[in-house]
């Protein structure tokens, strides 16, 4: 009885040491989680917090007199005028005729640094749609310069950063906003323009541009050279030391560094077959042979998950090994296939490393038209800015990085609409 009593005490006390344990185990996970989300949210917190700026710009109003004498021309039509016409001189006139006190080359030369560098170039743009204007005087908006925007926007939240001002400037900035002529609007730029070295003219649509026909390349190449080689391992390839080493190697290829496809890229499809830089054609090929071990992983992956019963059905009923691929197993396994290319194409979204090594790192101003014309992407774009040594790149930096979580997120709530939606459980 005595033995009986302790061993039923012995177990109760490891079953409650066990007990315990698990306990703690489930507590060590509910803690990981909990400072894993912590953290992303810190992260989310810190890019909005400085990038959301980025999507409103100061701009001044002015009366704009579209003096035909003052910019040197006769005619919008004859564009050789238009290009030697004297732009910069309709803002530089609308500003002495605000600030009528100034004088003296050295405050003027501040007085003009008020508004963009390119504001010439926007009053152009805005004239040549607009004829009519021509001769006429109108009210309009225009670009503030990065220094302005960055102390405008700093004094609004009670902490103005003034150290690139000068007191005359402060001054002016002062009177404007007392009567009404300065603000903060949408920032079109960052969205509908290219890169600029200018902070308050530079836009991410070149840089979004580029992404997307690189992406697109990708996909056009990745997925049916992926599927086609998942099809061929799973389905017909003899199960031998060959095909073991293919798929030993497609498995390590998944592992290996991504600047290892850029150095690739950069001697085989640039220095051998002399690709141009800095183009969507080598930037799809890099990224294709990137992406290819995710997509033919995830692919023989959604493969064997159809049942063998279904081959053996439509075996039984006549159909030849082609058809039993092609009509039946391909169709059940496409949404994972799908699933599979998606993330792949998320994962190559977010890729610099082996992008600079083939020259897509480059200044590019021009928006791409095709996949030949030069580019850059968004990861790369992000990491120019970060580099640029402007305050007012800062919150630049941060909304590049919010666009570009967005299409991420965007991406893999695709994949996991598509896994939900289309699979089908056996």
């Amino acid at each position: 009885m005595s033995n009986s009593m302790d061993n039923l005490q012995k177990i109760k006390s490891s079953l409650k040491r066990r007990s315990r344990s698990e306990s703690r185990f489930r507590w060590y996970g509910r803690v990981a989680i909990i400072l894993g989300l912590a953290a992303v949210l810190a992260l989310f917190v810190d890019i909005i917090s400085k990038g959301h700026g980025a999507f409103k710009a100061t701009y001044i109003e002015l009366d704009i007199h579209y003096d035909a004498d003052l910019l040197g021309i006769t005619s919008l039509v004859d564009k050789s005028q238009l290009m030697q016409a004297n732009w910069d001189a309709l803002p530089k006139s609308a500003l002495r005729a605000k600030f009528t006190e100034v004088s003296g080359r050295r405050d003027k030369r501040q007085l003009y640094k008020l508004l963009s560098n390119g504001t010439g170039f926007d009053l152009k743009e805005h004239l040549a749609a607009n004829p009519l204007l021509l001769g006429q005087t109108e009210t309009i908006w225009l670009l503030a310069d990065d220094d302005i925007d960055t102390y405008y926007k700093s004094w609004l939240d009670g902490e103005a950063y003034a150290a690139r001002m000068t007191k005359k400037q402060i001054q002016w900035i002062d009177q404007l906003h007392q009567e009404g002529q300065i603000r903060l609007q949408l920032n079109t730029n960052l969205l509908t323009r290219g890169d600029s070295r200018e902070p308050e003219q530079a836009g991410i649509y070149g840089a979004v541009m580029g992404s997307l026909l690189t992406l697109l390349l990708t996909l056009m190449l990745s997925f049916p050279i992926g599927v086609a080689a998942a099809i061929y391992l799973e389905e017909f390839a003899p199960k031998n030391k060959f095909t073991d080493f293919i798929e030993v190697n497609i498995n390590n290829l998944a592992a290996v560094p991504s600047i290892i496809f850029g150095l690739l890229g950069l001697a085989v499809f640039i220095n051998f077959f002399h690709v141009p830089r800095s183009v969507p054609i080598v930037g799809g090929l890099v990224l294709t042979l990137m992406t290819l071990p995710t997509i033919i992983i995830t692919s023989r992956a959604a493969i064997k998950s159809v049942p063998p019963s279904i081959r053996e059905a439509a075996l039984g009923m006549g159909a030849s090994k082609y058809q039993v691929v092609l009509h039946h197993v391909l169709p059940l396994a496409l949404p994972g296939m799908l699933t599979g290319a998606i993330i792949g194409m998320a994962q190559a979204l977010g890729e610099t490393a082996p992008l600079l090594m083939i020259g897509m790192v480059a200044f590019i101003v021009d928006i791409p038209q095709g996949f030949s014309d030069p580019a850059t992407v968004l990861p790369v774009q992000i990491f120019l800015w970060a580099d640029s040594p402007e305050r007012a790149f800062i919150e630049k930096t941060s909304a590049a990085i919010m666009v570009l979580l967005s299409f991420l997120l965007i991406m893999n709530i695709t994949a996991v609409w598509l896994r939900k939606r289309l699979e089908r459980r056996w």
